[in-house]
């Protein structure tokens, strides 16, 4: 694909996460956030009989389809200061992992947070848009889930 054309994200989008085997989870596009977000619970680290510290969460909510309720563990991830959209500064545990837009992979880096009072359980910041070189059309939605299926209608034509 050619890196210097821009595609287009709408004000929310499906995002599958492979590593997880999450497809079609609810994101919304957020250009004042820099970090994208995850929703998880029950976020702590365990120490006793490893041989380095390990982060524990439970990731998306038991009703989400494809979360079942397991903890993941991640001995990578980094503790960092993250501006709130009300502007209060929270440390946050950051995991890099994969996000799937348009059938493309990006690794990107997630800040774990409890977002059950928010309507979607992911957000997709400008360090994404960036590397993707995305740009926004708030009056879209879906874009890259629409395009893939698009495609596929195309093959199955063929």
């Amino acid at each position: 694909m050619n890196r210097s054309l821009k595609r287009m994200l709408g004000r929310r989008e499906l995002v599958d996460f492979p590593a997880f085997a999450l497809g079609g989870v609810e994101a919304k596009v957020d250009t004042g956030a820099y970090t994208s977000a995850i929703h998880c619970t029950n976020i702590h680290i365990e120490t006793e009989g490893q041989p380095r510290p390990v982060l524990v969460v439970n990731l998306l909510d038991p009703g989400h389809e494809g979360a079942d309720g397991r903890p993941l563990t991640f001995t990578q991830f980094e503790l960092r200061d993250i501006r709130s959209s009300n502007g209060e500064v929270q440390e946050r545990y950051v995991i890099r992992t994969v996000v799937q837009l348009y059938g493309e992979e990006f690794e990107v880096d997630f800040s774990l947070s409890d977002r059950s009072d928010m309507k979607y359980p992911v957000l997709l910041g400008r360090s994404l848009l960036r590397q993707g070189r995305f740009v926004v059309d708030v009056a879209k939605r879906n874009l890259s889930y629409k395009s893939l299926a698009r495609a596929a209608a195309r093959r199955t034509k063929s």
